[in-house]
């Protein structure tokens, strides 16, 4: 999640150089940790230095997880101090690539909202929509803002409903509705003398906090533990008291898939899977003070992970692999 404290409560400029020096400590998190301080350099308004780590990402040699968000954030952060043409550049090129991640899809669609480019946002955020919920019957959490933002922009250009605006309706939990919240005539309200109008617009402004502030009291996801099956080898070679909690790495499987449908089931939203790795839950454990053999050091472990960033959404966008690195589609192994 990025930060959007104001500058003038946070020291933004160390805040980045904060987490410039942190990548350099956890390189497995670098990636993480570099987009979190571009982001606060925007805040501190200075979008060169941004632009800059951006940049030194794109030009890892390790590859990255992301690369289309880090292309999508360069080019909403290029567009804002005038590399119009460049910031056009690549998200034409992001649109192009179709990546199966949402994210990049709503920061390209709002950069383009955000400079009036109504049409091309809402053909962007149709664009997303249609790849990555078509024939789904339960949109993941992380595609929510899409829906939404399609909604906004449709409703900003006076465009009838369609199935998924109706769609985003009920998967808005506010009691203000997306219709209310998405009229273009509110701004009109701000400077009414009726004293309705003011009180309603009001009401309005409550409740879009409010699921703001629901939106950020949920930063990462709820995440289940994942070991391949050469690391939970080795974790049960070196841990046998672990084996209770893993009698088999097929058994483990089927767990997880089990547990995330369970929580999916009681209307938790905002699932995911974390990978763990022997090394690195051993490297958690001292940290705790505690032994890796302890069961209950488990899901702190993987809460852990999950705040760090390494969360893989659950489930997977439709078409893609599986989670448990079988190789094939998630639909013909675990999803089936």
């Amino acid at each position: 999640m990025r930060p959007d404290t104001p500058a003038e409560n946070v020291d933004h400029p160390a805040e980045a150089a904060r987490l410039e020096r942190t990548a350099g400590l956890y390189p497995e998190d670098a990636e993480a940790l570099l987009l979190q301080a571009a982001a606060h350099l925007e805040l501190a308004g200075d979008r060169p230095a941004a632009t800059a780590l951006y940049d030194r990402l794109l030009s890892t040699q390790s590859g990255l997880e992301n690369p289309y968000l880090v292309r999508a954030l360069k080019a909403s952060n290029l567009w804002e101090y005038g590399h119009e043409a460049e910031a056009r550049a690549i998200i034409d090129g992001v649109r192009a690539a179709s990546p199966r991640d949402p994210a990049p899809w709503v920061i390209v669609a709002e950069a383009l909202e955000a400079h009036d480019e109504l049409e091309a946002a809402q053909e962007t955020f149709t664009e997303g929509a249609r790849l990555l919920l078509t024939d789904v019957t339960e949109p993941p959490y992380s595609t929510h803002p899409l829906l939404f933002g399609r909604h906004r922009v449709r409703r900003m250009l006076g465009v009838a409903h369609d199935d998924w605006d109706a769609l985003a309706d009920t998967l808005h939990s506010s009691p203000v509705s997306l219709d209310e919240l998405h009229d273009p005539k509110r701004v009109w309200s701000l400077g009414s003398d009726n004293p309705a109008e003011l009180e309603a617009e009001i009401s309005r402004l409550r409740a879009e906090l409010g699921a703001y502030r629901e939106a950020l009291s949920r930063p990462f996801p709820v995440a289940v533990l994942h070991w391949p099956t050469a690391e939970l080898t080795e974790l049960l070679a070196a841990y046998p008291p672990l084996s209770e909690e893993y009698p088999s790495h097929e058994e483990h499987l089927s767990t997880i898939e089990a547990s995330l449908r369970e929580l999916a089931a009681s209307g938790t939203a905002n699932l995911g899977i974390v990978t763990g790795t022997v090394p690195s839950y051993e490297a958690f454990a001292a940290s705790e003070a505690a032994s890796p053999s302890d069961t209950g050091l488990l899901p702190q472990y993987a809460t852990t992970l999950a705040a760090r960033g390494r969360a893989v959404a659950w489930p997977p966008q439709r078409g893609a692999a599986c989670w448990c690195g079988s190789g094939r589609g998630y639909g013909e192994c675990h999803g089936a």
